[in-house]
Order: structure tokens, then sequence, then C-alpha cells
């Protein structure tokens, strides 16, 4: 997604941030709430994968800001540069901290894949700036559990069913000591993620993901006490199943959905894990869905 000025798009204060906003020409009017959503890309993906969402969602009359997160997408760091989950968090943290609290904007924060674990650490600290969050086809962790739950259940069922193909591990080293990030193979990106997508999608997601941190012992992830009823568990949820994934599959979606009771459902038949890519216009009106519900109230 090109950094220069399209529409009404103005550049975010803190360029560090490398967040890439776009607001629509059909904006409401200037006394009325609008909802603002921030796209969260995830493992190894980046801003870009959102493409064809943002334009929907602009379409509609939205203000979107896709983030790119720390060491993803255009963001410069190197992956051996980010030393914590939460400063490969840092351009959404920093994105919502920048919000106004109770302003002329509702924020919905969308997730997908790991990102929905970065929507959840921000959901924890801004409870009161997030109207609603969408958790698509999203690691979701529940209050009374570590965030390390959810990638830890999927590296489980994925290193029995062999499901990592061609991806390939990578040694790095920062303040935390070594760890490992992942390469996602072409084959993976093709028979696990995008296999629903079209092919030059697949081809763009092939040229573009970038070395991916799960942050596995990372303090955060272990800490079953970061996510609290008051902060993390009173923000309204969302879960967006892809019923085709074959990555992340229904049964793990659901079994997420299961240990956050309460949490709404909508389902997109025939999304593949790339579902942004596969069912962009089906995730797009689940998104408006949700917009126009809260300008019920």
């Amino acid at each position: 997604i090109s950094g220069h000025a399209r529409g009404n798009r103005h550049p975010t204060q803190n360029q560090t941030n490398f967040t890439q906003e776009m607001e629509s020409t059909q904006s409401s009017k200037s006394n009325s709430v609008r909802n603002h959503f921030i796209l969260v890309h995830g493992l190894c993906h980046g801003a870009w994968c959102w493409y064809k969402v943002i334009v929907a969602l602009e379409a509609a009359g939205h203000r979107v800001t896709a983030v790119d997160l720390a060491a993803s997408g255009a963001h410069p760091a190197r992956i051996d540069e980010v030393h914590s989950f939460e400063e490969y968090s840092r351009p959404l943290l920093d994105a919502v901290a920048a919000a106004p609290e109770g302003g002329s904007e509702r924020l919905v924060l969308v997730g997908h894949s790991h990102g929905g674990l970065s929507i959840a650490l921000t959901m924890e600290r801004f409870p009161g700036k997030v109207a609603t969050a969408v958790f698509v086809a999203a690691a979701m962790p529940c209050v009374g559990k570590h965030m390390g739950v959810t990638t830890e259940e999927f590296i489980r069922r994925t290193s029995s069913e062999g499901l990592l193909m061609d991806c390939e591990m990578l040694a790095i080293n920062n303040n935390q000591g070594v760890g490992v990030a992942i390469i996602m193979g072409p084959n993976f990106l093709a028979h696990k993620g995008y296999q629903q997508s079209p092919p030059e999608d697949l081809a763009l997601a092939q040229m573009l993901v970038r070395p991916g941190n799960q942050f596995v012992y990372d303090p955060v992830m272990k800490d079953a006490g970061l996510l609290t009823k008051g902060n993390y568990g009173s923000v309204k949820k969302l879960y967006v199943v892809a019923k085709a994934d074959v990555s992340s599959t229904e049964e793990m979606q659901r079994w997420m959905v299961v240990l956050s009771p309460g949490t709404e459902v909508e389902e997109i038949a025939g999304a593949d894990h790339a579902i942004m890519i596969s069912k962009p216009k089906e995730l797009c009106d689940v998104l408006v869905k949700i917009a126009n519900s809260l300008n019920i109230y």
C-alpha cells in the first residue's frame, strides 16, 4: 500500500509507528461519531495483506488504519532488533494510545491470526478506547490463562500433523537470548494459507512475507494474570470463523471461542486462512455489520 497521500489521507503524527492510514472521502459529518477500523496482520505478514478490505471499508465510508507491526511489512527493523512481544506490538499500542478516548471515533480492532495476540494486549491496556475487537481466524486468548496457550496449542497440532511443510526455522539472538523465527515456505503458503485465494495474491504473499517471531518464551506470553476481566474481559469480542482454513482449523477456532464465553461468532464459508484475501467482500460485510450495530448505541 502506497505511503503517498490518497483521498483524504493524513500522515500519522509519529512516523516511527509506520502505520498506513487511509481516510475515506465519504466521511461522516464532523460532529458525529465515526468508526475507525485498525487492522492488524498475522505472523510474517504486513499491512499490505489488508489491501482489499481497506478499499471496501473506505468505500463504505469508514476510516481505516492498517498497521505494520515491528519488523513486519514495510517496518524497517530487522527481526533480531525486536526484543520483546511488546516491542513487536508497539506500532499498534502507539496508534491506539494516540486515539482520543470517548471522542469522535469508535475504535474497532481487527486482528488476523497471530495478530489476535497483539490486539488482546492492546485491549488490556486501553479497554476504554476499544468499542469492539474482531478476531479473524485469529489467536484469541482468554482471561485466566497466559496468552501463549493458543500458540502452544497450534504448535502441538502442527508438529503432529506435519503442517509446516517447507517452512524454515531461523535462529535469532535478541535481549531475551537465542530464539527461533519462522520463514513461511511457498508450498506452505499455497496449500495451508492461500489455497482458496487468487493465484496473483499467493504470488504477492510469497514475495512479501518476512521471518516472524512467535515470542513463545516472552514473559508477556507466560503471564497468566496479564489479561484481566475488568480490562480485556470487558471489551466486546466477535470471532470470525474461516470455515475452509486448514492451518488454524475450524475446530481450533471454535475451541478458542469456547474458552471466552460471550464472544459473538460469524462464519465465512469457503474462506482459507488468508480470509481477507480469499473472501474480502464477505469479511467487509461482517465488519460493516459490526459498525452498523455500534451506530445504534
